[in-house]
């Protein structure tokens, strides 16, 4: 009984350690961003367009992105490879964004996938991000196919908040990457995820144009939603528990009473 009690909260207690770790990286990243020089703000921001200017000066960045060098240095004010979060409010999504894709990233946050244009919006860029689905202790990008067409997402970084909104989704195979190229004129951030759920054959693309010109954070305060709803028959199993094992306790008292009683006859 307790084996199966620990592991129907073990999803719920990965989740929710899980969050509040997001909810900290993502404190620490706008404290960083408060505490920066504006001088050094500026100049991570032109460096980020720089790299993204790189970008469309060589060939297929997405299978070689060592062709534009000082990735891993650009867009990182707290050190520890956060560029910047992802909100999502439909699905109740809001996690960090990390530099590269290591297994360790997807784990606990969002990856920016190397080779894409950084978020930081513009003409002839496209960011793409990518998550995982289904982890027994994340739930990430688990809800992405609730998304549709009209939907948005904002993405945060440094003193631009960016709104983008859904205008494709796609399933394709891994090494189908047409729906990722830069587009002339365009600003896309594309996020990727596997699927179907727990078979992982394929991939989904949600694709979302930016619909602002470009928003700049009016003040510094930042407020983590750090919510999170625990599913109802766990609850339901929590609050009932006490009272099941009380049932089963009360059970076994009586049965020695009547067994003892029984001897003594």
């Amino acid at each position: 009984m307790l084996a199966g009690f620990a592991l129907l909260l073990y999803p719920t207690i990965g989740e929710y350690i899980n969050s509040k770790h997001s909810a900290s990286m993502i404190a620490s990243y706008n404290e960083a961003y408060l505490n920066t020089a504006e001088e050094k703000k500026q100049e991570m921001m032109l460096d980020a367009e720089r790299y993204n200017e790189g970008l469309k000066s060589v060939r297929s960045p997405l299978f070689d992105p060592t062709q534009v060098v000082g990735y891993n240095r650009t867009l990182d004010p707290t050190g520890t490879g956060v560029m910047g979060y992802i909100d999502i409010d439909k699905i109740g999504v809001e996690l960090p964004i990390y530099h590269g894709t290591d297994p360790g990233v997807l784990q606990v946050g969002v990856g920016h996938i190397e080779g894409s244009s950084l978020p930081i919006g513009g003409e002839s860029t496209h960011c793409i991000l990518s998550g995982h689905r289904g982890l027994p202790s994340a739930k990430l990008f688990t809800d992405l196919d609730e998304l549709g067409i009209g939907d948005t997402f904002t993405i945060t970084v440094l003193d631009r908040i960016l709104t983008y909104q859904i205008d494709q989704v796609k399933i394709v195979l891994p090494q189908e990457v047409s729906d990722l190229q830069i587009e002339d004129g365009k600003d896309y951030c594309t996020l990727v995820t596997c699927t179907p759920y727990g078979i992982n054959t394929h991939r989904m693309l949600v694709r979302g144009i930016r619909i602002d010109g470009g928003n700049t954070r009016a003040s510094g305060i930042f407020i983590s939603s750090e919510a999170f709803k625990i599913d109802t028959v766990i609850v339901a199993t929590i609050i009932a528990l006490p009272g099941f094992i009380a049932i089963v306790v009360a059970a076994l008292v009586i049965e020695r009473r009547r067994t003892k009683h029984e001897k003594k006859q």
